[in-house]
């Protein structure tokens, strides 16, 4: 069979990006910026689901936690909150769970009900998938602190596979992604490289090696949304780590 994946078919890391360390944080947290609304719009579809989980484990009930999550984003909006952080050691995560927590104790203190967005300016979240995402976390003993971890780091990953899908869908390789993403989903040894080939009339060999770029530049894309919230290169491995430790409990 004639080998239909040459040398050049998946991107190989040869562009590497050229990421601003903090850069999501810092353009969402000013107004002046044309990338504000995007930028928080990035920052929201990525944490919106993490702090929903961690409110449902804190004990409140679905609609409780939607409507803390969506009050939250929206008093972020109108307060400023992100326009106050500084690119200072630190990571956005712990940034955004501390703020979240005065959040509840200001509420708390308020003694008062919130209402979904009360009225401010708000961003919009998909809160219809939210308590079938949530049923589907371990019935366990995390804590809300872990699981919204967990949450994190499922939601990172799914974020990057849409992105690297997204990707060669723009190189009209959408088929080929297809057959080839349950090698980076862990679950390799299900599939033997030889029925891949066969299906998408490749050697073995050329599907070795596609897989292997596809996870390099998976792995890439990782490491570029993770350095959009944190300050420190040296932070970007220990994010990673945390990453894979929150999905091992």
């Amino acid at each position: 069979m004639p080998d239909k994946a040459p040398s050049s078919s998946i991107p190989g890391g040869i562009s590497r990006f050229a990421t601003t360390h903090w850069s999501v944080v810092l353009a969402a947290g000013s107004a002046s910026s044309p990338d504000c609304q995007r930028a928080l719009s990035t920052l929201c579809q990525t944490y919106w689901y993490p702090l929903y989980a961690y409110l449902r484990r804190r004990g409140h009930d679905s609609h409780q936690a939607e409507d803390y999550t969506q009050a939250f984003f929206a008093q972020m909006l109108e307060k400023g909150y992100l326009s106050r952080v500084e690119p200072k050691p630190g990571k956005f995560r712990s940034f955004l769970l501390t703020t979240l927590r005065h959040f509840l104790a200001d509420q708390r203190d308020r003694a008062r009900a919130v209402k979904r967005g009360g009225g401010k300016e708000s961003l919009r979240l998909d809160f219809q998938t939210a308590e079938g995402r949530y049923t589907l976390e371990p019935a366990n003993d995390l804590s809300p602190e872990k699981v919204f971890e967990r949450s994190w780091a499922l939601t990172l990953l799914e974020k990057t596979m849409d992105r690297l899908e997204a990707e060669l869908a723009g190189m009209n390789k959408a088929e080929l992604f297809d057959s080839l993403k349950v090698y980076l989903c862990g679950h390799a040894a299900s599939v033997p490289y030889r029925d891949v080939a066969a299906e998408l009339n490749m050697t073995e060999g050329a599907v070795k090696v596609t897989v292997y770029r596809l996870r390099r530049r998976y792995r890439e894309m990782l490491r570029d949304e993770i350095a959009q919230t944190v300050s420190t290169a040296e932070q970007i491995e220990e994010e990673i780590r945390d990453l894979f430790a929150a999905l091992a409990r």
